[in-house]
């Protein structure tokens, strides 16, 4: 029997940092599920824990500093989304934050801060838009379902890196990293 893919997957998590392997392999399955490319697979896997990471700093509600109200927010939560395009897979992540998502150019020895800049590089493009049903946002990229190389530049003959091609790379990569 062929069955026709869900129009969306949504998953809620615990704004915990657990929750980025379970958006990562949630991803995965449903990716393959659906017969989206392995390398557009790895392309999507990167992301979604780069969106996941960064809204599990920001999922806590704005409040009024003071023990007692943080206390009562508990770790909040985050709700990942994956819906299919004609182009290829649209990936968003809300949180309740409602500051728009700032890409940061971390200095050499930063262990963080790349995220949004990755994003920039790896999807074929990344936004963001407020909530409607409370105060926060939602960040969203999306990864294209084939690679279309384009010439740089009209017979130069170099290539311009799309985000499949950068899945394989990760692909091999850690191909040759196994045992």
């Amino acid at each position: 029997m062929n069955q026709v893919p869900p129009p969306i997957s949504e998953l809620t998590l615990a704004a915990t940092p657990n929750a980025v392997g379970w958006a990562r392999r949630h991803t995965v399955d449903i990716l393959q599920r659906w017969r989206f490319p392995d390398e557009g697979i790895e392309v999507a896997r990167l992301l979604v824990s780069e969106l996941v990471t960064n809204a599990i700093q920001h999922a806590r509600p704005v409040v009024p500093f003071d023990t007692a109200s943080i206390a009562s927010a508990g770790p909040g939560t985050i709700v990942l989304r994956l819906w299919p395009t004609d182009r290829g897979i649209v990936l968003s992540v809300s949180d309740r934050d409602p500051r728009p998502p700032t890409p940061r150019a971390g200095d050499d020895s930063a262990t963080g801060g790349r995220g949004l800049l990755l994003t920039e590089a790896m999807a074929n493009r990344w936004g963001y838009c407020p909530t409607q049903l409370h105060k926060g946002k939602i960040v969203w990229a999306e990864v294209p379902s084939r690679t279309s190389v384009v010439p740089s530049q009209p017979g130069s003959g170099s290539q311009e890196n799309t985000p499949l091609l950068i899945g394989r790379v990760l692909m091999g990569l850690c191909a040759s990293s196994s045992p």
